[in-house]
């Protein structure tokens, strides 16, 4: 990832590609106290709140890990591009997802929204479903 200039975005980004069970307790030095986070399978409001989302992710999840890939802060708003990789006995497995956040006036998020499909992502890597998903994803494509 080429550096972002804006220091909030490049704290953010530094604190995610390192992101560890420790670090997850250090969250409200990112978050502010009433901070919105959204994603495909939570939302939560409080830093607590969001604690327990990435601890839920190092309890389930073998090994995940973030790699920001693009960086872009115009205001109070930046935008971040990233591979989220997890370790699984048939291979790594790659989502590719973005995430929109909003500063609050002394530089942590007060909102951050991840935007990323289930469906092509995870659950087409699924026996049984992924077959199914690919079907319905090929049925509904208007290229099929």
């Amino acid at each position: 990832m080429s550096p972002s200039p804006d220091p909030r975005t490049t704290r953010v980004v530094q604190f995610f590609e390192t992101l560890s069970p420790a670090s997850v307790s250090m969250l409200e030095a990112i978050y502010t106290e009433q901070a919105r986070f959204k994603d495909p399978f939570n939302e939560v409001t409080s830093v607590a709140g969001i604690q327990r989302v990435f601890m839920h992710m190092f309890e389930t999840i073998n090994t995940p890990r973030f790699i920001v890939r693009s960086a872009m802060t115009q205001g109070d708003e930046a935008w971040l591009t990233w591979d989220f990789l997890i370790k699984r006995p048939q291979g790594e497995l790659i989502i590719h997802g973005a995430s929109h956040l909003r500063y609050a006036p002394d530089g942590r998020i007060q909102q951050h929204r991840d935007y990323w499909d289930p469906a092509e992502e995870l659950y087409a890597h699924i026996p049984v479903l992924g077959t199914l998903v690919r079907w319905l994803t090929r049925r509904l494509s208007a290229t099929a």
